[in-house]
């Protein structure tokens, strides 16, 4: 007899802030894959254990997390793969395909959960530095900075919209030398970037995310004090 692992198949059908960080997480980290079987299975593969654990509680899954252990200075990457026919239909309604690394398309989330999807894409194929700039000067310049990156120049342009749409502004969108786009933000927009992710006018934030990307904002803040 076969062993069917449990996982909560109508996950992608109705939004939640859970659904929506996963969807957001999915677009940078995830793909759908079919085999010789037409088996489907959609899959996220990361270096954090500890939030693809998460993410596997939001799901309700039971499948088992694979591990593939780096070379030389490279990470380990964890695996959590799904197979599910329902599912996987479930990503296409939203505009996901087997191929979406160019034509990735940004789902119609619904406002309030709109925060959840660019967290969950910042934590997959986002990046925020801080430090000091101008350091030749004799002030030197505190500074912050967060990049969303793609291979999709049109998922970057509709994000930005959508951000814009909630007073997040003067993102700079660019093309580089890669095949794939950066769209930046500096210090004003990377704040109200954090306001927006992680507080979305909750007192305690308590949602998926990749804590150490967090920590950043927050030790920028402190040493603004």
């Amino acid at each position: 007899m076969p062993v069917y692992k449990k996982v909560n198949k109508g996950f992608f059908k109705k939004w939640s802030s859970d659904m929506a960080y996963v969807l957001g997480f999915f677009s940078a980290d995830g793909y759908i894959t079919v085999n010789k079987r037409g088996g489907q299975f959609w899959c996220i593969q990361i270096t954090d254990k500890k939030l693809l654990e998460q993410i596997k509680k939001a799901i309700e899954s039971e499948h088992k997390i694979s591990t593939r252990f780096g070379r030389g200075n490279e990470s380990a990457l964890y695996r959590l793969q799904i197979g599910s026919i329902e599912m996987c239909d479930d990503l296409r309604k939203l505009g996901f395909s087997e191929r979406k690394t160019k034509s990735l398309a940004v789902p119609n989330v619904p406002d309030k959960y709109l925060a959840d999807f660019v967290r969950g894409y910042f934590d997959g194929d986002g990046s925020v530095w801080s430090g000091f700039v101008h350091k030749e000067r004799i002030t030197k310049l505190l500074a912050i900075r967060v990049i969303f990156t793609s291979c999709s120049k049109g998922f970057l342009e509709i994000l930005k919209s959508k951000l814009e749409d909630n007073q997040i502004t003067n993102g700079v969108l660019k093309k580089e030398k890669g095949n794939y786009c950066r769209l930046t933000y500096s210090i004003h927009g990377s704040l109200k970037l954090y306001n927006f992710m992680y507080n979305h006018k909750a007192k305690d934030f308590s949602g998926l995310c990749l804590d150490r990307k967090k920590k950043i904002f927050e030790r920028f803040k402190k040493m603004r004090l």
